[in-house]
This record gives structure tokens, sequence and C-alpha cells, in this order.
């Protein structure tokens, strides 16, 4: 399928993930580690994404590019960690990728300075640590493209994509306590067949976030994987869109803002962090950046 949209937002998970979000360093000019990336040939083992104050630095134009909101509900808080840079290092060796991410760090700096470095996996067949699939309901093929790349935006923005990123942190312990039919209807479907069932609860996860039930249709490509170190364990949350609008009303009804009900989900975890960012699309192989200036 042709697009020029960089091609690992289109790609399935990797085997293992390397996560890096930068921050911009007070009066540093980014242009010389922005030009440095754009150099570099585009393929599948990374993805990256420039967050609102770059842009604004540098007086680009990506009007649907905003910082992510900081939100508040029953029981539940949804944290705004807006950084600057984000790469998504992609592969099949983790010792490939911590060469990887180091080389980058270096590309970067002195401009950007490491927030937040994450390594995921993808356990059994691309399942949460919760035991239950993820991405579902994934639009696929030319809808999933549809979803998640931007048309008819303009010049140096068509082919690009809109991302959320998220770290999630699971209290495993607690849920594994709860009992079948309750770990069954937070999710909202059957652990045993990944089937959705009519009679779960309106907090259930699948009816917080069914995307064709919201006005327009908030369809997004999840390209997400789970996480474990020293701190604990959870869900690195990834969704390209052809803009932020449709996850970000996904975002709210999960928080309650609609009608009062959290998602069942805030029963045993809770976002660490959370960014948007712009994901430039590819021209002649290599990151097309002129919409910034570049």
């Amino acid at each position: 399928m042709s697009t020029n949209c960089q091609p690992g937002i289109l790609a399935p998970v990797p085997k293992f993930s390397r996560y890096l979000e930068f921050g911009m360093r007070p009066d540093a000019d980014p242009r010389k580690a922005l030009k440095a990336l754009a150099a570099r040939k585009v393929d599948d083992g990374a993805i990256i994404g420039i967050g609102p104050a770059v842009v604004a630095k540098l007086k680009g134009k990506v009007p649907a590019l905003r910082p992510f909101p900081s939100l508040s509900g029953p029981a539940c808080n949804v944290v705004s960690t807006q950084t600057d840079l984000w790469i998504w290092l992609r592969g099949s060796d983790r010792g490939d990728l911590v060469h990887a991410g180091n080389g980058v760090a270096d590309m970067v700096a002195p401009a950007f300075g490491l927030d937040r470095r994450v390594d995921g996996f993808m356990f059994a067949d691309s399942r949460d640590l919760s035991g239950y699939e993820d991405g579902t309901e994934n639009p696929k093929g030319a809808k999933g493209v549809a979803a998640a790349v931007a048309a008819g935006q303009g010049k140096g923005l068509d082919g690009s994509s809109y991302v959320a990123v998220q770290q999630w942190l699971h209290d495993l312990g607690h849920f594994n306590k709860l009992s079948q039919k309750h770990r069954d209807n937070i999710i909202g479907r059957r652990h045993s067949d990944n089937a959705e069932f009519d009679a779960a609860p309106k907090s259930a996860h699948v009816k917080r976030a069914a995307q064709e039930s919201f006005s327009p249709d908030a369809f997004m490509l999840r390209r997400s994987m789970p996480w474990a170190d020293a701190n604990g364990e959870g869900l690195m949350f990834v969704a390209f869109g052809k803009t932020l609008d449709a996850y970000e009303a996904v975002l709210k009804r999960m928080a309650g803002e609609e009608d009062g009900i959290a998602d069942g989900l805030f029963r045993f975890t809770r976002p660490m962090s959370g960014s948007y960012f712009w994901c430039p699309p590819v021209k002649a192989g290599k990151l097309d950046l002129s919409a910034i200036g570049i």
C-alpha cells in the first residue's frame, strides 16, 4: 500500500521496542538536531515525532498539533507530561536497540536531553500483560491508512501522522485477585475467546472506547506494547491518527467527562505520562520537515 507516511506507523508491532522522549534544553536551537534526523534514511526501525513546543519555536505550521491535555474524572487522573521529541526504536534484538538509542541521543544533543526511556516487548500474540488482546478493533488496510495518515491538510503535512503516547502503570497484583468475571467486565471481553459481550457494564473499556460510537467516528491505529522494569510493569500506549481529535474524544469519555462514568481500566492501571507528537511525512526516503521550515 503506497503512502508517504513513516513506514513503521503501518507496520506490525516489533518484538522489542525502545521509546525515547526528549525535552528541548533552554535557549537551544533544535535545527541542527532535526536536520541530522532528517538526513537519516527512513525505514520501519524508527518512528520520529516532534512536539508542539518545537514546532512553535521554529514558527512552523502544523495546525492539528497541540499539547496533551490533563484530565480528572471520577477516581481517575490523566496526566500531561508533554515532551518535545519522541523516537520509537523498533527491532528484534534488545542489544541493537540499546546501541541505536545511545546513537540517537548523541545525535540530538545538546539541543535535546533525555526525559524518559522505556523498553517494550511483545507478549504472547501481542497481548497486554493483563492477558487480554490489545488493539482488537484496529482498522485494517485502507481503513487503517485513512484513520492514521493525514490527507488534504496541505503540502508538508499530507502523509504525516499525529500520535498519542502514554506510559500506563498496572497493578497486576490487584487485577489478578479479582474474579474472572470481574476482570472480563473491566475489559468488556471474555478472556477465553476475546469475544465482546453485550452484558458488560457501562464502565467496560470496550464500551468507553468503542470508536464507532462517537460522532464523527473516532478511529485510530493503536500500536501499544507492554513494558516492565524495576519500577513496575504496564503498557506503552501508542495511537496514531490523521488528527488528534479521535484519541482525545475517547480519552475524555474514558475519564468520565461525558457522563461521570470512568473507564473500568482505572480500577487496575493509571497513566504515568502523556504527550502528543507530529510524525512528519517522508519524501525521497527522508523525513520531510518543510512544514517547520527545515
